[in-house]
């Protein structure tokens, strides 16, 4: 049994994925010693969780496998974004998933998590994530609630999925999958997303006491797949990968940069929200260049290279980032949450 721990995530991931699930086979054949992974991601699981309370699971898989102790997301570190790049191996800019919010001037059409257009496969297509080039060798697919998994790309679907649904239980995703895994036509690449620690971390903040019960239920449920495996003997014959997207770091109401106080709403709109706020349009840069001193602004053209952020239609003319614990929000009245950290996740 193989177990890669990645708490922290670099796109170089894919091409793991892709020598691990490919191999040298290209026939549909199933066979014993075809290899077999499992994808699994805890949203928002931060690189030091595992320390600040007793996770026995956690440990065991890193004693016991691969512990991979700090690497690089991608910029902008939300969810949509990283989880789309641990798939194709691409920056944001070059996989077209920009953000959890976008709006491509192209098709003239938004991306919103909280709308259909999520599934409006135009999006997703600047790139082919690793489950179409999986089937095209002849391989099968099974998907439980990873972003992107139930948009129609290129044309497919993966083998088997499960429509987005958060009340869905973990053991229910677990069982899903392990059943694709032991079938008579069995998956040789599954994979597995989970909302939490993400949730509560945004509700409670990172730092607070009170999350040690969250991370304790996650490592429960990290030792329940285990077990689970084992139960179903795939337990020596299956590659498991345990990653994140993006950790978090602590906010306070105290750390807010509120746009109201440099710009008149009517001028612009926020497509995309804090600690990075894409916005429209390129005319208001003046008004917040030297805005605040927790607050870099960037003309497209002038964010750094090292982001790998610009060249992509979808990215709007200005980005305002925030520095690490501060939120860029329109004013103080605005509902507050604990937010994402870019360059310390």
């Amino acid at each position: 049994m193989d177990i890669l721990l990645y708490l922290k995530f670099k796109a170089y991931l894919l091409v793991s994925l892709l020598e691990i699930v490919l191999g040298t086979f290209s026939y549909a054949i199933p066979s014993p010693a075809q290899p077999r992974v499992l994808l699994v991601s805890f949203d928002g699981f931060r690189w030091d969780y595992i320390y600040k309370v007793s996770t026995p699971n956690f440990h065991d898989a890193m004693e016991n496998g691969v512990h991979v102790k700090q690497v690089t997301n991608v910029f902008v570190t939300k969810t949509y974004p990283n989880h789309y790049t641990m798939v194709t191996g691409l920056y944001a800019e070059s996989h077209g998933i920009v953000a959890n919010e976008m709006h491509d001037p192209i098709l003239n059409e938004t991306f919103s998590l909280n709308k259909m257009d999520v599934y409006n496969s135009k999006f997703w297509e600047e790139a082919s994530p690793i489950w179409v080039t999986n089937q095209r060798e002849g391989h099968k697919t099974g998907a439980a609630m990873w972003p992107g998994t139930d948009v129609k790309i290129h044309g497919v679907f993966p083998t088997y999925f499960m429509p987005y649904n958060e009340s869905v239980s973990f053991e229910d995703r677990v069982a899903r999958l392990i059943h694709w895994f032991t079938s008579e036509e069995p998956i040789n690449f599954g994979l597995l997303y989970w909302e939490q620690p993400d949730e509560m971390g945004h509700i409670l903040g990172p730092e607070n006491p009170l999350m040690g019960p969250i991370i304790s239920d996650i490592d429960k449920k990290l030792g329940y797949l285990m077990s689970e495996l084992k139960k179903a003997k795939l337990w020596d014959v299956i590659n498991v990968i345990i990653t994140s997207d993006h950790g978090m770091s602590q906010s306070s109401s105290e750390r807010l940069i509120e746009l109201d106080q440099y710009l008149n709403r009517e001028l612009y709109k926020v497509i995309d929200h804090s600690p990075a706020v894409a916005i429209l349009p390129k005319e208001v840069y003046e008004a917040l260049a030297n805005a605040h001193p927790n607050m870099t602004v960037y003309k497209k053209e002038q964010i750094p290279d090292r982001l790998h952020y610009k060249h992509n239609s979808r990215i709007q003319p200005i980005l305002a980032v925030a520095d690490k614990g501060w939120e860029i929000v329109y004013n103080r009245s605005d509902s507050f949450q604990c937010k994402y950290s870019f360059f310390d996740c």
